[in-house]
């Protein structure tokens, strides 16, 4: 039996270590922006790619997590793809200082802001104003996407919400510094002059509203773009830049250089920390089968991630589909909240199937979650989950009210939440274990994960009998074959928008993760958001008893 186990184990591993490195090819892909060419142009200009700038700025081997990397993935490709959504967002260390860098990818459409630019844009300012982080600009931009600009220009969440971000950071003393490497233009502007500090590299950075082109077309004035609004213009007649830099280099280290000025940006949240162990489980890339139906041991994937003996589980004989307790991640004390995938006995109601939350478990986590709150311990929840339970019993017991009292809880926490989608992410479980529309600092996604209002094959059979009603409404029958393969279009279909490459495209989640890493976001997400005590006091709504 032991040998079995082990021998599952290296299978899994083998399988989760092939899905990493599908991730890991398109990863690549996408770390060429533009592709080789277009970093070719850049270099014969004397200018550094987003990313050879970001190792520039960060600290010599500091640890770094990268931020929305697959946004755009797949999305755009009639318009020649949008890789990485055309900016490049990274945290990591300045002279050991937690900071948030955004930067343009100018091989990119020369850094044009597509829609899902600007969300992974504000997604970053999100960031940094839920903690207090410091966040920095290397702008090289030609402004909007014209051909998409309806779907960018003028909505509450387009590119003008960019500079009112702007003004909240400056406002609550979140440090931001904006270094102009290239153009800089219309409401683009903006972002430089609304951070706190500015600076502009000789000859290849521009600021203006409008470029030398529109200006002759708008008013007659024949003006070089340079004269218009390049470096010497701004440091020596307008005024609008802070500091002028010779070259790409010297503004990286002067960067740098006012960073390491900082004191201490504000109080702390006060989260505990203790003395970190390493976990005593299996890896966590061994833990998940590799069929989605097959049941698995969440006290196993807790082993995988928390400090060795650090779990303390609460309530565990009761609500059994899902497992809270404390623990302790890199040293980090926090509140788990995790699915069951196994099989259960509940003395309540007897069987209970695995990844389904039922009455007792929703109410058992809502109370949890309110003590975590109470104590100032951070959540960290971990997704494997098909839905709340369904049926005449689970109604009549009062399973919609029961699961409004876990969601009401979870959207009036105030502590940090930190969201692991390991595996299904289904439904209104989405919600209740704290999916990216209430507010986890940040969301991560295991490469077997898969996020969608149901699974496939349900979803598939539910449209296909909303086809087939369609169908007979007008007198007309599927043959059998055609049943089939309806159906199966219908699946496929269904299966490739609940893939985590889609969601990552559209910034449902953060990342895609090397399950490996799943302690490093956790860790680093805890002690940014340390550095931002929260005034706030846990007040959930009414809950229906």
């Amino acid at each position: 039996m032991v040998k079995d186990k082990h021998l599952t184990q290296n299978l899994n591993e083998d399988r989760m270590r092939m899905r990493l490195s599908d991730l890991e090819r398109i990863l690549a892909k996408v770390r060429l922006g533009g592709g080789a060419k277009r970093i070719e142009k850049e270099h014969a200009k004397g200018k550094l790619t987003a990313r050879e700038r970001l190792d520039k700025v960060f600290d010599s081997g500091c640890e770094r997590l990268e931020i929305g990397a697959l946004a755009g993935h797949g999305m755009y490709e009639e318009e020649g793809g949008c890789p990485a959504g055309g900016v490049v967002v990274e945290l990591g260390r300045i002279h050991g200082k937690p900071c948030l860098v955004v930067a343009n990818d100018a091989t990119v459409k020369a850094g044009a802001w597509f829609p899902i630019t600007g969300k992974k844009n504000l997604r970053a300012q999100e960031i940094a104003l839920e903690n207090r982080l410091p966040i920095i600009y290397l702008v090289d931009s030609a402004g909007v996407y014209l051909p998409m600009q309806d779907e960018i220009f003028p909505d509450k969440e387009h590119f003008g919400r960019m500079f009112r971000n702007n003004a909240r950071l400056s406002s609550l003393g979140i440090p931001q510094i904006a270094a102009v490497m290239g153009s800089c233009v219309a409401g683009g502007a903006y972002l430089p002059i609304m951070s706190d500090e500015s600076i502009i590299v000789e000859g290849s950075g521009s600021i203006f509203l409008a470029g030398s082109y529109l200006v002759k077309a708008a008013i007659g004035e024949t003006i070089d773009n340079e004269t218009l609004g390049g470096a010497a213009t701004h440091d020596e007649i307008s005024g609008v830049t802070d500091y002028r830099c010779k070259n790409e280099e010297e503004a990286l280290e002067h960067i740098r250089t006012l960073v390491s000025h900082w004191g201490d940006l504000g109080g702390k949240a006060g989260f505990h920390r203790d003395e970190a162990s390493l976990p005593s489980g299996p890896s966590p890339c061994a833990v998940l089968p590799d069929a989605r139906t097959e049941p698995y041991d969440t006290y196993e994937l807790i082993a995988s991630i928390a400090d060795e003996g650090s779990f303390t589980e609460y309530k565990k004989g009761y609500g059994k589909t899902l497992v809270c307790g404390y623990a302790r991640i890199d040293g980090w004390s926090v509140g788990l909240v995790a699915n069951q995938r196994s099989l259960v006995k509940s003395k309540k109601d007897g069987l209970q199937f695995g990844g389904v939350i039922y009455s007792d478990s929703a109410d058992k986590a809502a109370r949890f979650i309110a003590t975590c709150n109470q104590r100032n311990v951070p959540l960290v929840f971990l997704q494997d989950v098909t839905g709340f339970m369904v049926g005449s019993r689970s109604e009549h017991g009062g399973i919609i009210k029961d699961g409004a009292k876990m969601v009401n809880a979870v959207a009036n926490s105030v502590v940090p939440k930190f969201t692991i989608v390991v595996g299904n992410s289904y439904g209104a479980g989405n919600y209740a274990m704290c999916g990216k529309a209430y507010d986890p600092r940040f969301i991560v996604a295991w490469p077997t994960a898969r996020i969608a209002v149901m699974g496939g094959e349900q979803a598939a059979k539910v449209l296909l009998q909303i086809e087939k009603a369609s169908l007979a409404k007008r007198g007309q029958e599927l043959e059998k074959t055609e049943e089939a393969d309806l159906l199966s279009a219908i699946t496929q279909r269904y299966d490739a928008q609940t893939d985590p490459i889609y969601a990552a495209a559209r910034l449902w989640v953060d990342a895609i993760i090397n399950p490996e890493a799943t302690r490093s976001w956790v860790s680093m997400g805890i002690e940014v958001a340390n550095a931002s005590p929260t005034t706030e006091s846990f007040r959930p709504g009414v809950f229906q008893t």
